[in-house]
């Protein structure tokens, strides 16, 4: 509880208040109230989009980095697994603090400078001060990585930005780089992602034409894709109208899109894609494409 409190940051969880009551029913109890999250479940994570998956990333190198330049010092987590956060409004926080521990391992030598994994173990030097040097964070980062990179960040994710994600993954998996280095390079995607840069020589132009309806939509004639926002259609986020058009192109089955008003949290526009447009209704919300030579 003390650590949630000096520990203030987006990606820990909000602490509003407690309460200590001592009595004969219930003898030495804590009650803490705090921001409501939703427990992280690792398989429901894989099904979502890699927008959604990299926000956790994101969220996660954010945390990491506050807690390796905290004001209390480097602070790891002893206890470092996924049921140990949980998600805000697709925010990713960490809500147990209880195996937290500040003070960095005194050594000798770096023989008193390992740290131990399942996978593999690695060798940390020992500092002339006497303290094994970036173990911290380095725990840290490379519990980010088993737990959380490797699975979330590589897979669906748009083909240009993978040679700088596997560089990400590679390179915490391998301790090669701290946390703030990590996070440098997650802002990067960030950047690209958000800013559409991501998109420069990768998409094409087909030459088909699309004519576009304003303030309409299609109600029915939906196909799944993956990864989706909806379970039964086809609701991918994009970055603008080109986007959209490269985006049915590659669906063999599209032969229409929806534009809608709603944004993802980077900014970009839902967009339905569609089978046909045999039937298109009145909504003044959305605008509908259609290929022109259908």
């Amino acid at each position: 509880m003390v650590l949630l409190e000096r520990l203030r940051h987006p990606n820990v969880l909000q602490l509003y208040g407690y309460c200590y009551q001592d009595s004969e029913d219930i003898p030495d109890t804590l009650t803490t109230i705090t921001e409501l999250g939703a427990p992280v479940e690792m398989i429901q994570l894989l099904q979502t989009s890699w927008e959604d998956r990299f926000r956790i990333c994101l969220s996660l190198g954010r945390l990491l980095r506050h807690l390796a330049h905290s004001p209390l010092g480097s602070v790891t987590l002893l206890d470092f697994r996924p049921r140990q956060f949980v998600l805000v409004d697709g925010e990713l926080k960490v809500t147990d603090l209880d195996d937290a521990r500040v003070e960095e391992t005194p050594c000798a030598s770096s023989a008193n400078c390992i740290l131990e994994f399942p996978a593999r173990n690695f060798t940390l030097p020992c500092s002339a001060q006497g303290w094994c040097e970036g173990m911290n964070e380095k725990r840290n980062l490379y519990n980010a990585y088993r737990f959380f990179f490797t699975y979330l960040l590589p897979h669906s994710a748009p083909p240009s930005l993978r040679p700088l994600l596997d560089s990400i993954v590679n390179a915490t998996g391998e301790l090669a780089w701290g946390v703030d280095e990590t996070l440098v390079q997650l802002e990067k995607v960030f950047h690209l992602y958000r800013s559409g840069q991501y998109l420069q020589n990768s998409t094409t132009s087909s030459g088909t034409e699309y004519r576009q309806i304003p303030d309409s939509t299609i109600p029915q004639e939906d196909y799944r894709c993956w990864p989706s926002y909806h379970h039964s259609s086809c609701l991918l986020s994009v970055f603008n109208l080109a986007e959209a058009v490269d985006v049915c192109e590659r669906h063999t089955q599209c032969r229409a899109f929806v534009v809608t008003n709603q944004t993802t949290w980077t900014g970009r526009q839902l967009v339905f894609f569609k089978t046909g447009w045999s039937q298109v209704v009145p909504d003044s919300n959305k605008t509908t494409y259609v290929k022109a030579s259908d």
